[in-house]
């Protein structure tokens, strides 16, 4: 299927392709909808095997973040950017001066932030040349440990409608990914007093955990520990037919965007009584922490995190959603997102006039 087609199926707005020769900038910056707000999202550098898997990526995530905007009550739309490269060795200053300058012809349509792959101090460099961006480091800083906290807020939620109460104190949870979130979940996860068992392909990530008192595992049993929650905590796709098999936990409820494969892999676990809290739910706490950049009255981090905590809320609602219409979870939160987004869009027919 070609790009336009993909666009029209799905409802994207807009795709633009970005390249600079000087810094050799290979990105693409892709808007889903926008009607709730500005498409606001995260720039994420991975060194993708082709230009088509970039794409892909940066497609799946932008229509996420429409989700999650509307799903966590703000007015946001839904963007996200991608860069092709290896974030440990491609990085310069002048690949992000160059990504700053394209986000910045887009006017303010999308509103970039940090990601995989990218850091308070890339955003730092790309505010020198675009207003459009949020995650800085004189303000809401790095979202990771306060995505990790709307995370642990989901799991708490997820345990109250499993096992009829929301302490996590000695559950077992296997998180896969201990990069910036999956670290700091791991780290609130042992304070409440939860056994943790972590994986990740860099040995220096999990030797950082299991300094808090997390037990490493090889990463390919993640699948196979009988565990109450699995927490993917990488990249997406990780549920699909061969490890939606394998898997021995009670609950699904990670960090990790776009998990499912496929939309069918939700039903799969469903069939299995596995509870799946949908990812972009469960990982709106990053995003609700950077939006308040944008309030009138400039950064409040109690108020972020107050709002943060209702994750818990919200995810109890979308359970009670699939329960009375008698659909999965992942259904249930898509339901819930797009009947906002619907009302704003009807209500966007009444005339205001200007100032």
């Amino acid at each position: 299927m070609g790009v336009l087609a993909s666009m029209e199926k799905q409802g994207y707005e807009q795709v633009v392709f970005n390249y600079d020769r000087v810094s050799g900038l290979r990105a693409i910056i892709a808007i889903h909808d926008t009607t709730l707000g500005p498409a606001l999202g995260g720039v994420r550098m991975w060194p993708y095997k082709s230009e088509e898997e970039a794409l892909t990526d940066a497609l799946r995530l932008a229509r996420g973040m429409t989700y999650k905007s509307a799903a966590m009550g703000l007015n946001l739309g839904g963007g996200k950017a991608v860069i092709i490269g290896d974030p440990r060795t491609d990085k310069s200053e002048e690949l992000f001066r160059a990504f700053g300058m394209f986000v910045e012809t887009l006017k303010g349509r999308y509103i970039t932030a940090e990601d995989v792959g990218t850091t308070t101090d890339d955003m730092d460099i790309i505010k020198g040349y675009t207003e459009h961006v949020v995650g800085l480091s004189g303000t809401s800083g790095n979202p990771s440990p306060v995505t990790a906290f709307g995370c642990f807020r989901a799991m708490q939620a997820c345990a109250k409608y499993v096992f009829g109460e929301e302490s996590l104190a000695g559950r077992k949870v296997v998180i896969q990914g201990v990069g910036n979130v999956g670290y700091y979940l791991a780290k609130q996860l042992l304070e409440a007093g939860a056994q943790v068992y972590v994986a990740d392909l860099y040995t220096d990530r999990t030797e950082r955990a299991a300094e808090l008192g997390a037990r490493v595992i090889p990463c390919d049993d993640v699948f196979d520990q009988e565990c109450d929650i699995f927490a993917p905590c990488a990249l997406g796709g990780v549920i699909n037919d061969e490890t939606v098999e394998r898997l021995r936990a009670r609950i699904v409820c990670g960090s990790a965007n776009n998990q499912l494969l496929e939309d069918r892999h939700a039903e799969k676990l469903a069939d299995r009584d596995i509870l799946y809290a949908p990812d972009f739910v469960v990982n709106g706490g990053g995003l609700i922490n950077v939006s308040f950049e944008l309030a009138p009255g400039g950064y409040d981090r109690e108020q972020a995190l107050a709002k943060v905590s209702r994750i818990y809320d919200i995810l109890l609602k979308v359970f009670q959603i699939a329960e009375e219409r008698g659909i999965g979870t992942a259904e249930a939160a898509d339901r819930l997102a797009e009947e906002r987004i619907r009302k704003a869009l009807e209500q966007n027919r009444i005339y205001r006039p200007s100032a």
